[in-house]
């Protein structure tokens, strides 16, 4: 079965970003025992990323590189967060490099990684960690199959065989 919209796509990949020298650094890398499964089609992904795995079939392999623009986007150097110190009396100032999980007013939840500490501020770069980066996958396809209509319902998949709870 060809991934399509609307498919349970489990598959392993390995992720590496291609710095400006043309040197690939490793980030990540799923395994048989622990695959990336989810409902293709249905905005979970990068768009790219689908665009690049559509119409392959359990088996197949494949690599692509996603520039920037077609991943997280350009870094943004206006993206920096001044967080008063007086946010972190409870838990204490956190360390350089620490993901802080932040929420905005409307309730949309993101992280933003500690860049600086004062004692006056927490300073936060808001850009996504691969923001700026171009990101290298090599694909392997596990398994294609018809999503359950619970799983149409939740817009979700629901494990490689379609039966893993919430």
């Amino acid at each position: 079965m060809a991934i399509e919209n609307n498919n349970v796509v489990t598959l392993n990949y390995i992720l590496h970003t291609i710095e400006e020298n043309g040197e690939k650094t490793f980030v990540e890398q799923t395994t048989t025992e622990n695959p990336l499964t989810f409902l293709y089609g249905v905005g979970m992904m990068l768009p790219k990323f689908e665009e690049n795995i559509a119409g392959l079939n359990e088996g197949d392999k494949t690599s692509f590189d996603l520039a920037a623009a077609n991943a997280y986007g350009e870094r943004d150097d206006r993206a920096i967060a001044q967080l008063p110190a007086d946010m972190f009396k409870e838990t204490g100032l956190p360390p350089l490099g620490e993901v802080l999980p932040l929420q905005d007013n409307q309730g949309n939840q993101f992280r933003a990684v500690v860049v600086d500490v004062t004692p006056e501020a927490v300073v936060a770069d808001l850009n996504h960690p691969m923001a700026g980066k171009t990101l290298s996958f090599e694909i392997e396809v596990l398994n294609v199959r018809p999503a359950t209509q619970e799983e149409l319902s939740h817009g979700h998949a629901h494990g490689i065989d379609g039966t893993q709870g919430h």
